[in-house]
């Protein structure tokens, strides 16, 4: 196993997952961490729709806007465990003690079937990986709706996600903390929040690993599909 790993490696050198730059491990390089655009204390917390609660350490611009759409849209899986790491640090910061149980916002099936993966839950099991946890399946998504970036209206928006997630599992009494990628109105999140809650979780609270800066908003919630 070993061999095999180091010949991967050779192949597939591990990089930096916003400037691409090889190094021991598929980690957020030295420089990188100096320059990427991270949210700070006062800014990297938001009050939604209904008053939920979502954090997010970084902004969703250039390096990071790059390594987050490669991640969704162009198979690059391996920024996975990066941004999970700092979805984890955020939370902890933001809400330690406040869940006991970590589920994610998941795609539609017909979206799992074209991309070949649900990169929330992908986040979600970086986050956990630190953790020594497991993601837990809470919410289905039953209806192909289309890309809330393609929607200007935030009505509009928000009517595009209704009747769109189920609860699956057993959420009831759990305080559960929801991963997605990109929150900007937060509509997702609110409708995918509201049925866990209303299946009877004691409290969710919400972790993404980009918001857009506040005048960027204008463009659509750039998170799910």
């Amino acid at each position: 196993m070993r061999i095999a790993n180091a010949l991967l490696d050779l192949l597939f050198p591990p990089k930096c997952p916003f400037c691409g730059r090889v190094q021991d491990a598929p980690d957020v390089c030295p420089a990188c961490e100096e320059t990427l655009p991270w949210t700070d204390e006062d800014q990297g917390l938001r009050r939604l729709r209904g008053g939920l609660l979502c954090a997010a350490p970084l902004w969703y611009e250039d390096a990071v806007r790059d390594a987050i759409r490669r991640f969704k849209f162009r198979g690059g899986v391996t920024a996975a465990g990066p941004l999970g790491e700092q979805i984890a640090q955020v939370a902890a910061e933001r809400f330690s003690g406040g869940f006991d149980t970590v589920a994610w916002v998941p795609v539609s099936a017909r979206r799992l079937r074209q991309r070949g993966y649900d990169q929330s839950l992908l986040l979600a099991e970086g986050a956990c990986k630190l953790w020594g946890v497991e993601p837990e399946r809470l919410l289905r998504k039953i209806r192909h709706n289309p890309a809330q970036s393609g929607l200007e209206r935030a009505e509009d928006r928000w009517k595009n996600t209704q009747d769109v997630y189920v609860a699956a599992g057993d959420p009831a009494g759990r305080r559960i903390l929801l991963v997605d990628d990109v929150c900007s109105t937060g509509s997702t999140l609110v409708s995918a929040a509201g049925v866990l809650l209303e299946a009877g979780a004691a409290e969710v609270v919400c972790v993404v690993a980009a918001f857009p800066r506040p005048e960027a908003e204008n463009g659509g919630e750039k998170g799910k599909e």
